[in-house]
C-alpha cells in the first residue's frame, strides 16, 4: 500500500509492503508498536527508537508529538489522493481554523491578544500535556477573534484555545460609512 504523507511543506511517498517499507523509494527499517489504551506509539526507525504520541484528527490528519514538538501530518492512500485530485476535493479550508487543544492539558501561556493579526505557523498558545510543553500554531493568516481560556486553565481535547477569523482587508466598516 502506498501513502502520501504531507508534513508542513514536505511531502513523502511511503510504501508499506510485506517485504518492508520505503520512503520516497528508499528502503527503511521500521517498526511501530501501539501502547494499548493510549495514543502513545513506539517507533523504531533505522534502529533508532522514538516514543511518539499520535492522534487521528479530522480530514485524514494526524497530530503527532515527538520530543516536545507538535506536527500535523496529512496521510492519504493512493486511491483517496487520486479521487481528490480528480474532483478537486480536499483542497483544504479556505479560512483559518480555531486553535484547539490536541489533548487534555493545562494552558501555560497565551501568546496573542484579541485583535492581533497572526501569520500561518505563528505560535499562539502553549499547553502542557503529558509532561511536555506544546506550542500550538495558527494554520493560516488570521485575526484573533476570541480567547476563551486563560493561563492556568485545565482544558479538554479539542477545546478551542484561540478562535481565529479571516483577514478581511477590504471589508466595509461597521460604523455606517461615516468617519468618526
Amino acid at each position: 500500500m502506498i501513502y502520501h504523507v504531507t508534513i508542513g511543506e514536505q511531502e513523502f511517498e511511503v510504501e508499506l509492503a510485506p517485504e518492508g517499507a520505503r520512503i520516497d523509494g528508499q528502503p527503511i527499517e521500521v517498526d511501530l508498536a501501539h501502547v494499548q489504551g493510549t495514543s502513545v506509539r513506539n517507533l523504531l526507525l533505522d534502529r533508532a527508537s522514538h516514543r511518539i504520541v499520535a492522534e487521528r484528527g479530522g480530514n485524514d490528519t494526524w497530530d503527532v508529538h515527538l520530543r516536545g514538538r507538535r506536527f500535523q501530518a496529512q496521510v492519504l492512500d493512493e486511491r483517496t489522493r487520486a479521487i481528490r485530485e480528480l474532483t478537486g476535493a480536499g483542497a483544504g479550508p479556505t479560512g483559518p481554523e480555531p486553535v484547539r487543544a490536541p489533548m487534555p492539558g493545562l494552558v501555560v501561556k497565551i501568546e496573542v491578544e484579541v485583535g492581533d493579526v497572526v501569520e500561518a505557523g505563528q505560535g499562539v498558545a502553549i499547553v502542557e500535556a503529558m509532561k511536555m510543553e506544546n506550542e500550538l500554531k495558527a494554520t493560516a493568516a488570521a485575526r484573533v477573534r476570541a480567547i476563551p481560556v486563560e493561563p492556568g486553565a485545565a482544558v479538554e481535547k479539542d477545546q478551542i484555545l484561540v478562535d481565529l477569523e479571516p483577514l478581511e482587508e477590504d471589508a466595509p466598516s461597521d460604523d455606517g460609512g461615516t468617519d468618526g
